[in-house]
């Protein structure tokens, strides 16, 4: 899944996208506050992690743009700001959690995930939809108890429609979330990658609406 990054230090932003990529994420970094209230406005992503103290425009003044644009995705603030007062406005304007720096990274990851579990409906960390079971922590997933050895970008997508239950993840869509960009030949390549998983997961797990996209299917025929 896409997570925005709004971090101007460039050290911790560079160590967050490193780690998000480790975690199985495909992460954008941005510097300063107009460009992620733009980004986050006009793209498409799973979660945002924001940094307060950004130059142009301050980190709670993005999110409340966000917020009154609609934007709903989940917001993790990360902020050398740790005073309780300041984590109320946060909370206030809208944002789903709060980490005070230093942080440690591990810590970070397990809350961004619990954030997307939570969205997508998700108690247990490892999802269960039809035959299919993906743990988010090993980054595993089994059929019916068989494991299946998944590369990275089969992870990717596997977990971008675990946490879209019951919808239709639409091609330009996926390729957001696995590539970071919308490409002409996405399609091609989407096409191969669903094919590659039907031969591991078998040929029934996911579902392809022509003209629309790709599902999981929830229930064992």
């Amino acid at each position: 899944m896409r997570i925005l990054i709004v971090e101007d230090d460039p050290d911790v932003g560079d160590d967050l996208a490193a780690a998000l990529t480790q975690a199985g994420f495909v992460a954008d970094v941005v510097r300063d506050g107009s460009t992620a209230w733009f980004q986050g406005d006009t793209e498409d992503y799973a979660a945002a992690i924001l940094d307060l103290g950004l130059p142009q425009l301050d980190g709670l003044s993005v999110l409340r743009r966000w917020r009154a644009n609609g934007r709903g995705f989940p917001v993790l603030i990360l902020s050398a700001r740790g005073d309780w007062t300041e984590k109320v406005e946060g909370i206030q304007a809208g944002a789903d959690d709060y980490m005070a720096k230093p942080f440690v990274m591990e810590e970070l990851v397990a809350r961004l995930r619990g954030l997307l579990r939570r969205v997508a409906g998700h108690i247990s960390p490892t999802i269960t939809i039809g035959k299919l079971a993906l743990d988010t922590v090993r980054m595993a997933a089994s059929v019916e108890g068989r494991a299946v050895s998944l590369s990275p970008l089969e992870y990717r997508f596997l977990d971008l429609l675990c946490h879209q239950p019951g919808r239709v993840a639409a091609t330009h869509l996926i390729a957001e979330h696995l590539y970071g960009t919308c490409e002409s030949d996405d399609t091609n390549a989407i096409e191969a990658l669903v094919t590659r998983l039907r031969r591991k997961v078998g040929p029934d797990i996911i579902t392809t609406r022509r003209g629309l996209g790709y599902a999981l299917v929830e229930e064992s025929a």
